[in-house]
């Protein structure tokens, strides 16, 4: 016979290092490469939103999704971490962290990617992704504390 728990009513603590606003503010080579993304993300308790900011010298699609080379992709979800790996989980949205319909520009449904994490400073975090080579190197903007809130 299997066992169920009641999922918690309120957020978890997440992790203490990382919570607050981090922000990318360049990629190395980014003048030669033909498309990269730059990466900010907000921690709080142990849920995430990230945005995602393009930059494409190639034009992929529509205008109207393209904004002319440049575009933005929005994340919400839920993070763990053991030992030096950094698990997001979530989906992706709209800019105020509502449901993104699939009839959007680009991506939509679920994400999930896996990152080592090197802390450099206290305000300086490092994340590598399993999925792509240029490592993300993120600056702290503005540090939190977890206020758990009911979910």
């Amino acid at each position: 016979m299997a066992s169920c728990s009641l999922n918690p009513d309120t957020q978890g603590p997440g992790e203490k290092y990382i919570q607050g606003e981090w922000q990318q503010d360049s990629v190395p080579a980014q003048k030669r490469l033909v498309t990269y993304s730059l990466y900010n993300l907000r921690f709080s308790c142990d849920s995430f939103f990230m945005k995602i900011s393009t930059v494409s010298k190639v034009n992929y699609g529509a205008d109207t999704c393209m904004n002319s080379g440049h575009w933005n992709e929005y994340i919400r979800g839920t993070y763990s971490q053991k030992l030096d790996t950094l698990h997001l989980k979530g989906e992706f949205c709209n800019a105020d962290g509502s449901y993104k319909d699939e009839k959007g520009c680009f991506r939509y449904g679920d994400y999930e990617e896996y990152f080592k994490v090197k802390q450099k400073t206290d305000s300086l975090i490092q994340f590598a992704s399993t999925s792509n080579v240029i490592p993300i190197n993120v600056h702290l903007i503005k540090r939190t504390s977890c206020v758990p809130k009911p979910l």
